[in-house]
């Protein structure tokens, strides 16, 4: 959304854009930027995250599970459906299951050495080895009372089936199916501020998609993440480390949900260049680029939008038209200065995900920017209103044509109205992303306007894009609300405000952003509820 109090302080609300300075004025300290705490939380691994953990645990080569409960999105963001879904039966099942085959892997005979160097049927060897297993799972370590009831696990499975080894495994799967690992209890530890622990695994999952490394966990078992100014320190390490690149595509593979294209059908008749292939090839394409931009060059997030440098593949170059830079692989292309393809609104990863298996769809792709792009919400058709666009004839051959004969209905005009126009500007790219000048034999008119900024093409579209009022501030607001897992709520707009003050300072360096979260306020704040925490350790089966 909008933020007047961001705008007001500026005072630019001009399609020029958010400008800065050569030298930035000084920046206030975001402890003093009032904040009032949302509800603690706690959040569910996502399939990548538990994937990330396992290999931590394990071993690069540890085979993960094949299924798990599915990821689920509320908001439009799978960072928020982590926190408000439930885990269903048959989920449960699947992370039993899981836990019981990484428990499997874990111990046996090639792999044990790297989880036990001691005889596993002495007391002292499982607890020594459950308790270091445990806090690298559980993101903390573990009390007594936890450390013997996992024990006490081994115990009775060792018993039961004569083998040390077998009882150990046990105790590794109880690890595994507890809600302490694969859940993240984000809650305070006293007041409304969160324990260090707590703390570390929020930083750790947001900035590197994994969990806590041991110097994180040191970090928080010293009190060095009490404050802004240490969790500002390990932040910077961490944005330093080559992890970091994971937490970035975490990010915006989720803002631009890119998971998506995993299912994504073409109609083959239409569409014969795409397969399976070529959709996993658009979502590398478009968190490559992202990455160099945000990682590598710590570049204009802007930029995103208007660069003509893009990373391909030979089936993306054939879609592009453009020379393929390896016989295998990906490299790095400057599409032609001529063309009308660049930046994010020339991927096939957007192109093609916001578009119809048969067709282009005018009211998807301008969705995708209203919402995705500039955080504005588009409510949902009345029920019973027929939404679909007529069929091309000889008096409207173009999507373009067709559109103006629905926008007739009343009922339609409201909504289309204010996301067809921005769509019709990427009529120029067919529905898989493919360049063309005509549509039902007739020439394309790309042209449109977007809330006062004329564009004619797909060109002049970007750039109105990059220099909308809510570009930025929609950034802002996605990533924020991706690191804490909620919705932004009224205590967070004066933080905002000043987080993206400093983002537009910082001529909109993302990493940047990304450490000032970390050391904002309400990285380290939660407020109680009745929620209480699952019990730790299941019996064994």
């Amino acid at each position: 959304m909008l933020r007047p109090t961001f705008l007001a302080l500026t005072g630019l609300m001009a399609v020029g854009g958010l400008a800065c300075d050569d030298d930035p004025p000084p920046e206030a300290s975001l402890a003093e930027v009032p904040h009032t705490p949302a509800a603690a939380s706690s959040r569910r691994l996502t399939g990548e995250q538990y994937a990330a953990v396992a290999r931590d645990l394990f071993g690069p080569d540890i085979v993960l599970p094949g299924r798990l409960e599915p990821d689920s999105r509320a908001g439009g963001s799978l960072a928020i459906g982590a926190t408000v879904t439930a885990v269903s039966e048959r989920g449960v099942e699947l992370y039993v299951d899981a836990a019981y085959s990484l428990a499997a892997q874990a111990l046996a005979p090639e792999r044990r050495a790297q989880l036990v160097d001691c005889d596993p049927a002495a007391e002292a060897c499982v607890r020594r080895t459950l308790g270091a297993l445990g806090e690298r799972a559980w993101r903390r370590p573990l009390t007594d009372d936890e450390l013997g009831r996992l024990a006490a696990v081994v115990d009775r499975a060792r018993d039961a089936l004569g083998d040390p080894w077998a009882g150990l495994e046990y105790g590794v799967a109880a690890i595994l199916l507890s809600p302490r690992f694969v859940y993240r209890f984000e809650v305070p530890a006293e007041g409304d501020t969160l324990g260090p622990y707590a703390i570390a695994s929020r930083l750790a999952f947001f900035l590197w998609n994994q969990a806590p490394d041991a110097a994180l966990l040191a970090a928080a078992a010293d009190g060095r993440l009490d404050t802004p100014a240490g969790r500002r320190a390990e932040a910077e390490r961490m944005a330093a480390d080559p992890r970091v690149r994971a937490g970035v595509r975490a990010f915006f593979g989720d803002l631009f949900a890119l998971d998506r294209l995993d299912a994504l059908n073409k109609a083959p008749e239409l569409f014969p260049h795409f397969d399976d292939s070529v959709a996993a090839a658009a979502r590398e394409e478009t968190l490559a680029v992202i990455e160099r931009l945000v990682v590598d060059e710590r570049g204009d997030y802007r930029d995103i939008m208007t660069t003509r440098r893009t990373v391909v593949d030979r089936k993306l170059a054939s879609i592009y038209n453009v020379r393929a830079p390896a016989r295998d692989g990906f490299g790095e292309v400057e599409l032609p200065a001529d063309g009308l393809r660049r930046g994010l609104l020339g991927h096939v990863s957007v192109l093609a995900l916001h578009s119809h298996p048969v067709s282009t769809s005018a009211t998807l792709r301008g969705m995708f920017v209203r919402e995705t792009l500039l955080c504005q919400t588009i409510p949902d058709p009345p029920s019973g209103v027929d939404t679909s666009i007529p069929e091309p004839s000889g008096t409207a051959p173009t999507l373009r044509d067709r559109i103006d004969e629905h926008l007739e209905s009343p009922a339609c005009r409201g909504c289309h109205l204010v996301t067809d126009p921005i769509g019709l500007g990427l009529e120029h790219f067919d529905g898989l992303g493919r360049f063309r000048t005509t549509d039902g034999g007739a020439a394309i008119d790309a042209s449109g306007d977007l809330d006062g900024a004329p564009f004619d093409d797909p060109l002049t579209l970007a750039d109105a894009i990059r220099e909308h009022p809510d570009f930025v501030p929609c950034l802002v607001e996605r990533l924020y609300r991706h690191a804490l897992g909620r919705e932004p709520a009224a205590g967070d707009e004066a933080l905002l405000d000043a987080l993206t003050a400093r983002f537009v300072g910082r001529r909109h360096d993302v990493l940047g952003l990304m450490l000032d979260i970390a050391e904002s306020p309400a990285f380290a704040r939660g407020a109680l509820d009745d929620t209480e925490e699952a019990d730790a350790t299941p019996e064994v089966p």
